[in-house]
């Protein structure tokens, strides 16, 4: 049973997505997925933490060779596999380093395909704890038959709960659907 709802064709579709094939396809044939994937975490979740690395990766004012530079310096000092590394300075010299994050995600949706997995896009008000990540993932592998990846992402906007997107089907359990709902049942 497919749950990917089109998910490759989807992914193909965006800069980023375009950018995670290719580097999942020289992963493939290198066999470093798992490294590649790892890498690419570690430094999407760095550029959302460091303040010094979101500015490399969003300023317009510094120059694609310093950008480079910088991101080599990075991706050395986090020992990043070398794919990454290379992905990580062609997305400099084409002023793409703000693509990070995404190609992250569009790579790991790509790996757990490729592993047979089924991926969860989940949002959560508060990052989840992991004995609550754990329990996600089992009530999700019941529901749809299968071993499940999930990708977290924190918006405080939906207030609580959860809405997790699972190929182009949604579940959206979060406060701020159920308050909306609420005002319009209200309304009449």
């Amino acid at each position: 049973m497919d749950h990917s709802g089109g998910t490759s064709a989807n992914i193909q579709a965006s800069l980023a997505g375009r950018y995670a094939t290719a580097l999942f396809e020289l992963a493939r044939d290198n066999g470093s997925i798992d490294a590649v994937e790892k890498s690419l975490s570690a430094v999407a979740r760095a550029a959302s933490e460091s303040d010094d690395l979101k500015s490399l990766t969003t300023s317009p004012s510094i120059t694609r060779l310093d950008a480079q530079r910088a991101i080599s310096a990075v991706a050395s000092s986090m020992k990043l596999d070398a794919l990454t590394a290379k992905t990580l300075g062609v997305l400099a010299q084409n002023r793409r380093l703000g693509e990070i994050a995404a190609v992250a995600r569009a790579f790991s949706v790509l790996a757990a395909a490729h592993r047979g997995e089924v991926t969860a896009e989940v949002t959560s008000a508060h990052p989840l704890s992991t004995a609550q990540m754990s329990a996600l993932a089992a009530k999700l592998k019941a529901r749809v038959g299968s071993d499940v990846a999930i990708q977290t992402t924190v918006d405080p906007s939906i207030l609580g709960g959860l809405t997790v997107r699972i190929g182009s089907q949604m579940i959206d359990n979060s406060i701020k659907t159920r308050l909306n709902s609420l005002a319009t049942a209200m309304k009449g």
